[in-house]
């Protein structure tokens, strides 16, 4: 940790939005998406899909993940990192202790539910992928390890919900493994990662003065916005080299369809990159990425 001056904290933005900010609805699709990904392969290889496992899969993740956004800000409330998060829920309530335990909620119920899938099985081996995403999301944000502040976020974040959560999904519909769930877990894998990465454009001198080493502060912010590109480059390049070595059905092309947001993402960063109140936004063009790479990558195994 820095012995740097923490952040001076901002008066807080006069608007109803903040709420709506904290809850982040857009960003659940980070958890929906390994999961529909992950059994899309599962029906095209098998042609059925079991709806109870596939439902009870996604009410999970989405609850795993509300314990991954809640205890982020209880541990990012410690460091100071964020003061001027002014839609952090530990600064809207005041409450960090109820927050936490409320996360901690959230994390058993979603448990549960992969450990009825995992019951209803007989076979613990979608539970355990489960609790090493967990492992690693802790490993991100949780005291002592706090790995999020040495640049590693991104490549924690990229396993958890990559390869771990598409193969849990798929293995929860066909108790198999498949290279080609795997294959798929990279493309989801880097498209979760960009939003993260994104996230961090705005709060390069809130990040650097409490030690938060992200990869923009490590790389500056023009560096990291020329390597942008090449991030959202790849899912499109994974893919078409999958269907042309026949891993992919050629449905999966249909990916190509979240092009716009690509580019648009690329162009905000680019030109904005050194202008938090502007490149403030680009993560929910990431997300927006995210979600329609996901889904159309999904329905082109579905169909």
């Amino acid at each position: 940790m820095t012995t740097e001056s923490l952040p001076t904290p901002t008066p807080p933005p006069k608007t109803q939005k903040l709420w709506l900010a904290a809850i982040k609805l857009p960003m659940y699709s980070v958890a929906l998406m390994p999961i529909w990904v992950g059994s899309a392969i599962a029906y095209a290889m098998t042609g059925q899909l079991h709806l109870p496992t596939f439902f009870t899969f996604l009410g999970a993740a989405v609850l795993i993940l509300v314990w991954e956004n809640l205890s982020n800000d209880v541990f990012d409330a410690d460091t100071g990192v964020d003061v001027n998060k002014h839609h952090s829920l530990v600064n809207l309530t005041g409450k960090k202790g109820l927050i936490f335990w409320l996360s901690n909620l959230c994390l058993l119920a979603g448990l549960l539910g992969v450990a009825a899938i995992a019951l209803g099985q007989q076979d613990g081996t979608v539970i355990g992928l489960v609790l090493l995403s967990c492992g690693l999301g802790y490993l991100y944000q949780g005291p002592p390890f706090r790995l999020g502040y040495r640049g590693l976020g991104e490549i924690l974040c990229f396993f958890a919900f990559g390869p771990l959560a598409v193969s849990a999904a798929y293995y929860s519909q066909t108790r198999q493994w498949s290279e080609v769930a795997l294959c798929a877990s990279i493309i989801v894998g880097i498209a979760t990662s960009l939003i993260l990465f994104c996230s961090h454009f705005h709060q390069v001198k809130d990040d650097a003065a409490v030690g938060k080493r992200s990869p923009i502060v490590r790389l500056g912010t023009q560096r990291a916005a020329n390597l942008l590109p090449w991030g959202c480059g790849s899912l499109y390049g994974l893919t078409l080299l999958a269907v042309v070595l026949g891993l992919f059905p050629k449905g999966t092309l249909l990916l190509c369809l979240s092009l716009p947001f690509a580019l648009k993402l690329c162009r905000h960063v680019g030109q904005n990159h050194h202008l938090p109140h502007r490149v403030f936004n680009c993560k929910f063009t990431a997300v927006s990425l995210h979600f329609w790479s996901g889904l159309l990558l999904g329905l082109g195994f579905f169909l």
